[in-house]
């Protein structure tokens, strides 16, 4: 069907600019945008005014299949998403057993298959994600891995991870890391500071994130592959990752939603639910990382998007499960920093979309003609209070419960399809 979507606000990121026209969807794919014509045989839609902009690729989205289909099946996490504006997943290897072996990514890839959105996967850096012994990077390749991770886990042994850095430059293989340095690290929950002394809870130095960037960025210009952070969350580590650009090292970074809105006072009186890793930074912290998102440093937002089940939510805050779901708030998140005069809508999506799937070698996340139709329209202005119990994810663990927030998906679009139509949708 062709479809002709028309006074749509269009947000294009690659261009940076917001104009108003139409767009004509055809064979899954952008065939004309601008001031045009609806096609005589198109199903029209009014966009009156809404913003339209390219679905969001979300890397690092945690999935529970394998065996945490009690946290979030590929099912509930593709529905929450297509309700996100989410049109692209890129699932995490930390599944139970994880992604690092050919068999287990192509059952995944089978049972993602049901999704109403794409769901691509990484896979796992080290076997078993334990940092002992690369993983067979090519033949994961081959079976369509995009990236290799051990989210959380950080090599500790430098001569594997610079072995597994060297084989996957050899195949033009991408590499996350997660830049924090393990020992430090280790047990904490919290940021150091005044906050964290006065509730009597283990914190861990700013300076962890730096020195695990640190030595990264040392391998990647040691050995050249293709590098990218999943989170930076310290004004302390933005200085080696600007270098690391001006020396033409191929190095991108990513924030999550959470670090670019909430502080670590929102911890309160030790509210779970607001317990991330890495954990809530300072306000300066967090008011640098959207400027680094800004000025393009850091290039990617992401949703870290984290079930956790209510049994391990409800625990003492050091005992607590870290992490919190994020596909279904990232657009009414990221509004609060477009409200705030933060960031614009096109910088928002460049960073949510065209940078992401530009990192990937995917065709998603443009404004163009001949672009995958993976589109999002939405309403930026719509106020509305958060009910965790509404959301389309298994587990609820979000920080945003019961807060006002602005911004409603209306409609979402995989390949030209609406996969997502919220009642408030202009027919």
């Amino acid at each position: 069907m062709t479809l002709f979507l028309q006074n749509a606000r269009l947000i294009d990121p690659d261009a940076l600019t917001e104009t108003v026209g139409n767009l004509i969807i055809d064979n899954g794919v952008i065939a004309a945008i601008g001031d045009k014509q609806a096609p005589a045989d198109a199903k029209v839609i009014d966009c009156r005014g809404k913003c339209l902009a390219p679905g969001i690729v979300d890397i690092g989205v945690k999935i529970g299949e394998p065996g945490e289909r009690h946290r979030e099946s590929f099912r509930s996490a593709g529905m929450a998403a297509a309700a996100g504006g989410v049109t692209t997943v890129i699932a995490r290897p930390d599944t139970d057993p994880c992604i690092d072996n050919p068999e287990t990514l192509e059952f995944v890839t089978r049972r993602a298959a049901q999704a109403p959105v794409r769901i691509l996967h990484l896979a796992a850096l080290t076997k078993d994600r334990a940092g002992h012994e690369m993983t067979e990077i090519g033949f994961l390749l081959d079976t369509g891995a995009v990236a290799f991770s051990d989210v959380y886990h950080v090599v500790k042994d430098t001569k594997v991870l610079s072995r597994a850095m060297v084989y996957a430059r050899s195949l033009g293989a991408l590499i996350i890391g997660h830049p924090q340095e393990p020992i430090l690290s280790k047990g904490a929950c919290v940021t150091n500071g005044k906050f964290a002394s006065l509730r009597g809870l283990p914190g861990v130095s700013p300076m962890a994130e730096r020195i695990g960037l640190d030595r990264d960025l040392g391998l990647v210009e040691m050995t050249g592959v293709r590098y990218h952070a999943d989170q930076i969350t310290t004004s302390r580590a933005l200085p080696a990752l600007e270098r690391a650009k001006e020396n033409g090292l191929d190095v991108t970074a990513g924030v999550s939603i959470h670090h670019l809105t909430l502080n670590e006072f929102d911890v309160g009186d030790y509210r779970t639910f607001f317990k991330l890793t890495p954990p809530l930074r300072a306000e300066e912290d967090r008011q640098a990382m959207i400027a680094a998102v800004g000025s393009g440093l850091i290039d990617i937002i992401c949703s870290m998007h984290t079930p956790a089940d209510e049994e391990s939510k409800r625990l003492p805050f050091e005992e607590a499960a870290s992490g919190a779901v994020g596909l279904e708030t990232f657009i009414p998140a990221a509004m609060r920093l477009y409200h705030q005069g933060g960031l614009t809508l096109p910088q928002l999506f460049r960073a949510m979309s065209l940078n992401p799937a530009k990192r990937l070698g995917l065709p998603q996340g443009r404004m163009a003609e001949g672009a995958p139709a993976d589109l999002v329209l939405f309403d930026p202005d719509a106020p509305f209070v958060l009910d965790r119990w509404t959301l389309q994810s298994k587990s609820k663990n979000t920080p945003f419960d019961t807060q006002r927030m602005e911004g409603k998906v209306l409609a979402t679009f995989v390949g030209g399809t609406c996969v997502y139509n919220a009642q408030e949708m202009p027919a």
